[in-house]
């Protein structure tokens, strides 16, 4: 089927480690991974040992808040923002995994987005590296990592590398996403099913399950998606009319019965309290015209690389995308 924009330079990197004792880990193990992703980066990448980074006369053009503290900047919106999205998510294990075993692998995967973030994956492989060895959780476990691989659009691994030497083969680095067109069966239906809690919000409050919306879903996935595009892909304007995507996506019907709310939270060092992190779970169902289903079918399906929501960058907001012909 044809693709709807040029192939995208983003990728989906899965890391496999292994640690010297068990290691436990929190029940949202996506603010850990990004915490200690985040430091080793610094370390790895900070040539000038500045206290921040926006007095920094490297600021913007170092590796670090290029990846992890994007500076802000111009947009085709017409405005500065103070905070635009990171180049990055986080894709912890899954929920529920508290306790790996000494000597288990452990996974996790980090979607990379843009050329830039692309172009620093030997320095971001680094920083696993760096924070493997540091060690994770209170008890500082120390760890070593055994194996990067790029995740294709079908879930197909292909390692990055070299089984000998050790060294990252650059050329399967360079990875492009293409965005499909819709089934060529047509759809009936979308089903997606969010394995990390999604939290959509409305003037500072989260939505639970009966206060969500299709339109609201549409209208906050395609702002991310603009961003992005805007930010990170070099694609402006967008190819899609947001608006009026947002007003066919009112008009559709949708099944929230199969969606449950969950309450966490985690402890913030930075601001000395829990921060929450509840969200929604489950199969979210979309309903309608089948040519507005084929429109959005691209960004939908897009989004479960990009994820949706609060806190997307840490991995909430995570689901798969499944037709219903």
């Amino acid at each position: 089927m044809p693709a709807v924009t040029p192939p995208l330079p983003l990728a989906r990197c899965r890391f496999t480690a292994a640690f010297e004792r068990d290691l436990h880990l929190p029940e949202h193990a996506g603010s850990l991974l990004r915490s200690v992703f985040g430091l080793a980066l610094r370390r790895g990448a900070c040539m000038t040992g500045a206290a921040q980074c926006p007095p920094c006369p490297l600021y913007r053009s170092c590796a670090y808040p290029a990846i992890f503290e994007t500076p802000p900047r111009e947009t085709q919106f017409g405005q500065r923002f103070s905070q635009v999205p990171n180049p990055y998510v986080m894709e912890a294990p899954a929920l529920g995994t508290r306790l790996v075993p000494a000597g288990e692998p452990l996974q996790w995967q980090q979607v990379l987005i843009g050329t830039e973030a692309l172009r620093h994956l030997p320095l971001v492989v680094h920083a696993w590296e760096r924070a493997l060895q540091a060690g994770w959780g209170e008890q500082r476990v120390r760890g070593r990592l055994l194996q990067v691989e790029l995740i294709d659009a079908d879930g197909q691994a292909h390692a990055l590398r070299d089984a000998h030497s050790g060294r990252l083969q650059l050329s399967e680095a360079a990875p492009c996403l293409s965005l499909p067109q819709a089934p060529d069966d047509g759809l009936g239906a979308l089903h997606l099913d969010f394995h990390t809690p999604l939290r959509l919000q409305h003037e500072g409050r989260p939505l639970r399950p009966a206060d969500l919306s299709p339109r609201k879903l549409v209208a906050d996935l395609l702002r991310r998606c603009n961003l992005m595009l805007d930010l990170h892909l070099e694609i402006r304007p967008a190819p899609f009319d947001a608006p009026a995507l947002v007003a066919l996506a009112a008009a559709l019907s949708d099944d929230r019965s199969a969606l449950h709310w969950r309450d966490d939270a985690r402890y913030s060092a930075r601001q000395r309290q829990e921060t929450p992190l509840g969200g929604v779970l489950g199969r979210w169902t979309l309903r309608g015209d089948r040519a507005v289903l084929a429109q959005l079918w691209p960004w939908l399906w897009l989004g479960q690389w990009l994820h949706l929501g609060k806190n997307a960058t840490m991995g909430l907001g995570g689901y798969t995308l499944h037709p219903q012909p």
